[in-house]
C-alpha cells in the first residue's frame, strides 16, 4: 500500500509517518518499481502499535524502548515495560491532580464575577489585576502568584 492509504488506514498523517521512518520507529519500506514506498501489513500493524502508545501520552523514547521490548522474553526488559507504564500512570495522576487544582482556581475566580456589568465592574478582572500586583486573590490567596 502507498502512503496516503496507509495514512488513512492508521489515521496518522503521512509527514508523521516520514518522521517515524527517519527516527528509526518505523521500517523504510521497499520502492515499488515507480519510485513510491510500499508499505506492508508489518507498516500497518507496528504504525497502528506506535499510534496507540502515542495516544496513551508515550514519548518517542517511551514508544522506541515498548518496540524493542517486543522482540524479547527478557524477563528484566519486561520488567521495564511494567516500570514505563506505572512512571506513565503517575505523570497523569499528577496532571489530573495539577488540572484538579487549576479547575478549583478558575471556579473561585468565576464566582468574583457578578454578571451585573452595567452597574459594577468585572471581578474577574479585578481579582486578575490584584493577583499581578502580588495581592491576594480568589483563585490564589493570599500574594501567592500562580
Amino acid at each position: 500500500m502507498r502512503i496516503g492509504a496507509l495514512s488513512q488506514a492508521t489515521g496518522v498523517d503521512i509527514e508523521t509517518i516520514r518522521f517515524y521512518e527517519k527516527s528509526g520507529l518505523l521500517p523504510a519500506p521497499a520502492r515499488s518499481e515507480n519510485g513510491y514506498r510500499a508499505y506492508t501489513q508489518q507498516h500497518l500493524e507496528r504504525l497502528s502499535f506506535i499510534r496507540h502508545c502515542r495516544a496513551l501520552d508515550m514519548s518517542l523514547a517511551d514508544v522506541a524502548l515498548l518496540l524493542e521490548s517486543l522482540q524479547t522474553t527478557d524477563a528484566s526488559r519486561l520488567a521495564e515495560v511494567d516500570a514505563l507504564v506505572a512512571a506513565q500512570l503517575a505523570k497523569v495522576r499528577a496532571r489530573l491532580a495539577s488540572m484538579q487544582a487549576l479547575e478549583k482556581q478558575l471556579v473561585a475566580l468565576r464566582a468574583r464575577c457578578d454578571a451585573d456589568h452595567a452597574h459594577h465592574g468585572c471581578g474577574i478582572l479585578e481579582e486578575l489585576v490584584a493577583a499581578a500586583h502580588g495581592e491576594a486573590c480568589a483563585c490564589h490567596g493570599q500574594g501567592s502568584p500562580a
